[in-house]
């Protein structure tokens, strides 16, 4: 008998019909002998009715009561979906974050495990229940309900994985594993039987809309397996783990685009030592991400930092960096939304030459203009306008043959 852990995101639980149907794919799995612990998201626009709910009563509500409103979210779930497994026969117990041990700490509405004490899990398991634990939350050491923040429930199924030593993670979502490409947008997209945490993780990062980059960091610093499947079918998905050689035979594994961006350029900043790392340090105390980071050649003593981040972190970070331009002695700043990102991973680019040359040439003939690039050892990105991401996407998947 094995242990698995499977998730359910918000499309596979978004209506009572849909609840009944994973509850039948939990009984199954069940009926073959295995022990389950099932996560489960809040049903398909719960979260997004509650943020709105509270902002009708206060336009700018608390962080904590905020965590308070939307882990209800998910409990309605556990309770339901325990419902639909008695129902069917099948013994089932629902829990709450903290009820399964989940520690956290951190921010409100973006926290982070710090810990988890399964053994009520393992208690309820060895009485032969199904349990089914509310994903994206945890408790604090205080006692504080807290919830981490988008893909939280990704992340509390594989931490789950992990300190329960499963056997196998599944992540059921509304598509049917990894695909070179977003196959809504790509046509010719492959679904990827297998991929290394490190391309996950570059995906992750890059838009891929499958996994957030936090529950692949997660899963590859524990060593947990997991698959990516359909909660739709019975097809077989992708399998994210370690790599190996044979990964590196393939060149590029696959292209993603992320539109929810913005760029941010400080003019003119003196170039001393110091003043960047003030700059990113205030961004960091308020806990926003920078992804791509350019500076300029240094000219007459200045120069120029452009930085790229969410778009919906864009007000945040004008206001922080309004003022440390006088404080620094820097010229202005300017904003720029309508642009995206386009990322090209693969492992194999750490022993293959060749792969910028080839993005940059098609891009190129296909009329798209660059405005940043950035390496890693294994991920070319480019910013390019927003309004040619989709034909980008197409076009740097064709450049290297993914679709087959």
């Amino acid at each position: 008998m094995a242990l698995i852990v499977q998730k359910y995101g918000g499309t596979s639980v978004g209506n009572p019909e849909r609840i009944l149907k994973v509850a039948n794919r939990v009984a199954r799995w069940r009926k073959n002998g295995h022990g389950l612990v099932v996560v489960v998201s809040a049903m398909s626009g719960v979260t997004d009715g509650l943020i709105k709910l509270a902002k009708e009563v206060c336009p700018e509500p608390s962080e904590r009561e905020l965590d308070m409103l939307l882990a209800t979210g998910e409990q309605t779930t556990i309770a339901l979906t325990a419902m639909a497994l008695h129902h069917l026969g099948v013994p089932a117990i629902s829990l709450t974050g903290a009820q399964a041990g989940i520690v956290v700490e951190g921010f409100h509405t973006k926290a982070k495990i710090s810990n988890i004490t399964p053994e009520r899990v393992h208690e309820l398991l060895g009485e032969g229940n199904v349990v089914i634990v509310a994903g994206f939350q945890g408790q604090s050491p205080e006692g504080n309900i807290m919830t981490l923040g988008r893909g939280g429930s990704d992340l509390t199924a594989i931490a789950l994985a992990a300190a329960l030593r499963a056997d196998l993670c599944q992540i059921y979502t509304d598509v049917d594993g990894v695909y070179t490409a977003d196959p809504r947008i790509v046509s010719t997209a492959r679904k990827i039987s297998e991929i290394a945490y490190d391309e996950m993780l570059e995906l992750a990062s890059s838009g891929s809309k499958v996994m957030q980059s936090r529950s692949v960091e997660f899963a590859k610093k524990f060593g947990v397996i997991f698959e990516v499947r359909s909660s739709f079918n019975d097809n077989e998905g992708t399998m994210v783990k370690e790599e190996h050689i044979s990964m590196e035979k393939v060149v590029v594994r696959g292209v993603s685009t992320e539109k929810n961006q913005a760029k941010l350029t400080i003019a003119h900043v003196p170039d001393r030592p110091g003043v960047a790392a003030r700059i990113f340090t205030v961004l960091a105390g308020a806990e926003i991400n920078i992804d791509m980071i350019v500076q300029n050649v240094s000219a007459e003593g200045s120069t120029d930092i452009t930085f790229t981040l969410n778009k919906d972190d864009l007000p945040k970070a004008r206001r922080l960096m309004d003022p440390l331009v006088t404080e620094v002695g820097a010229r202005e700043i300017r904003a720029q939304e309508g642009i995206a990102k386009i990322s090209v991973v693969g492992i194999g680019m750490r022993s293959h030459s060749g792969v910028a040359a080839t993005l940059f040439r098609a891009l190129s003939e296909n009329g798209i203009n660059i405005q940043m690039i950035s390496t890693s050892e294994i991920k070319i990105s480019v910013v390019i306008a927003e309004n040619d991401a989709p034909r980008a996407l197409q076009v740097a998947h064709d450049a290297f043959h993914l679709g087959g």
